[in-house]
């Protein structure tokens, strides 16, 4: 039979064991990714992440593994569970700790089972049911969970459904005027208008992967993703160490977009960088995961974060842009409403039979407003 094992630190598991499970597709679930996260000083016990990763072992082979942490708060997650917390609370009991199998600070849509088969990822799901008993944890959690997985898991693993904005190339545009010509006039004047605006304010981009960024390119990134925590409020998890650990281990994955700006000075001009978006590129898909800006320009986080993208995506024949949660403002942008899914087991069978109910209205609302938001389409008739 085969042994399932707890691994408190990724390097305990061999990177190439690991990621031949999951076909190298995408790269949020690549060792080095999830490994640097743990050594470049992104996850921290404070901030609610304890690393707790289930193998799945014949032997000395992994036949499955699920990205794993205790979380003792919801923070980072994107999928929210406070009002279940609040439930525990309010009866006394405790909600955190609770398990869960995702990609921390990243809302995006991959492989959570890692397994070769299908009987593999179910004695995967197993090996979690029977964690959650043996540790007295409230739950667990799969988040973002792709197509390949839905069907390991059974009726016991309550479903949640969320929309976000993706960008598809199911119609088979050449490049951004192909793009921009399956547009009513109206949206497709808008952009035209926001891209029109940045060139005029002398902004111009540069787009490069992790080998070919300089350590003053990597610099400039992490200090605008810091500047926009800042903005908010929010604590930055991400390292400078983090970066250039990308930019070595997966130096075509990684895909920064530079916005720059030309300064004149006495006898020389120079170009500075003033914005910058950092992506992550699959085998078909790029994600959008982080920007900031140090100039304001009318159009420039549209320009960065979106338009800059998709002419990646036509250029390197990729089929998919995800731009990061949220913003509804994205479907003017070509960016149209898409489903995601997470999984639950809720341990306690009186939580877990009324968290059910409200996960069953909550999908219903969902899908209405999903074909609510699909009548702001702003394509002619839709792509493909």
């Amino acid at each position: 039979m085969p042994e399932i094992r707890m691994h408190r630190a990724l390097s305990q598991i061999p990177a190439a064991d690991w990621d031949a499970l999951h076909g190298r597709r995408n790269p949020f679930v690549a060792h080095a990714f999830l490994s640097g996260l743990e050594t470049t000083g992104c996850l921290r016990e404070d901030w609610g992440w304890t690393p707790c990763h289930l193998g799945l072992w014949e032997g000395d082979a992994l036949v499955a593994a699920a990205p794993g942490y205790l979380k003792s708060n919801s923070h980072g997650e994107f999928v929210f569970d406070h009002s279940w917390a609040h439930a525990y609370a309010r009866h006394g009991l405790d909600y955190f700790a609770k398990w869960l199998g995702a990609v921390p600070y990243s809302p995006v849509t991959g492989p959570r089972l890692l397994a070769r088969d299908e009987a593999s990822k179910r004695a995967l799901l197993d090996a979690i049911d029977g964690f959650l008993q043996q540790s007295g944890l409230s739950s667990a959690h799969v988040n973002f969970h792709d197509a390949a997985d839905e069907k390991a898991f059974d009726n016991g693993w309550l479903l949640r459904e969320d929309i976000q904005y993706h960008w598809h190339n199911d119609a088979g545009w050449n490049d951004f005027e192909d793009f921009l010509a399956a547009m009513d006039h109206k949206h497709r004047k808008n952009i035209r208008q926001e891209r029109r605006r940045v060139r005029e304010a002398g902004v111009t981009f540069r787009i490069v992967h992790g080998d070919e960024a300089s350590e003053a390119d990597l610099a400039a990134m992490h200090g605008f993703y810091l500047q926009t925590f800042a903005e908010y409020g929010n604590s930055p998890a991400l390292t400078l160490d983090f970066i250039r650990r990308l930019a070595r281990a997966m130096p075509r994955q990684l895909v920064i977009v530079l916005a720059e700006r030309v300064v004149r000075q006495a006898h020389h001009e120079r170009r500075i960088p003033v914005a910058g978006a950092l992506c992550l590129r699959g085998s078909d898909t790029l994600y959008g995961r982080y920007w900031g800006a140090a100039e304001l320009h009318a159009g420039l986080h549209f320009e960065a974060c979106y338009y800059q993208g998709i002419e990646y995506c036509l250029r390197e024949g990729l089929a998919r842009f995800e731009p990061g949660a949220q913003g509804r403002h994205k479907i003017a942008r070509g960016f149209l409403p898409t489903l995601v899914r997470s999984r639950h087991r809720i341990a306690d069978p009186r939580f877990a039979e009324a968290i059910g109910a409200w996960c069953a209205e909550e999908r219903v609302s969902t899908r209405e407003h999903l074909q609510q938001l699909y009548a702001h389409s702003p394509f002619r008739a839709a792509p493909g």
